[in-house]
């Protein structure tokens, strides 16, 4: 019996072997929303946060961030500070590659605007 022990701990099952994790995703979509509040200077007072849809294909994934700045604001540095923080972190906790983020400004508030929209509701 005490062969039998020692064959059976020489023997190692790979992790393939074991079994897959699978990451929905719409797991990794609210890692990417989260990601990309996080790499916001601001998230307009009056706007909606960062929301993400993803697409995962076996270990790697394609991502879309629709976001809400305030005007006036450097579009192009918040936009690449989203990119990066959202690879990153896809990539760190679901163990994802990210092939794409594509990032997407649904609307800029000014606070014109929004002065202007509480006067109007006055």
């Amino acid at each position: 019996m005490a062969d039998l022990a020692k064959g059976a701990a020489a023997v190692r099952v790979g992790a393939a072997g074991r079994g897959a994790t699978t990451i929905a995703d719409r797991v990794v979509a609210k890692i990417a929303a989260q990601a990309a509040r996080e790499a916001l200077d601001t998230v307009p007072a009056q706007g909606q946060p960062p929301h993400a849809s993803v697409v995962v294909h076996r270990d790697t994934a394609q991502v879309a961030v629709s976001l809400e700045l305030d005007y006036p604001a450097d579009i192009g540095r918040q936009c690449g500070a989203v990119r990066g923080r959202v690879r990153a972190r896809v990539e760190e906790l679901a163990g994802l590659h990210v092939h794409e983020v594509a990032v997407h400004v649904e609307r800029l508030h000014s606070p014109r605007t929004a002065h202007d929209r509480r006067e109007r509701l006055r």
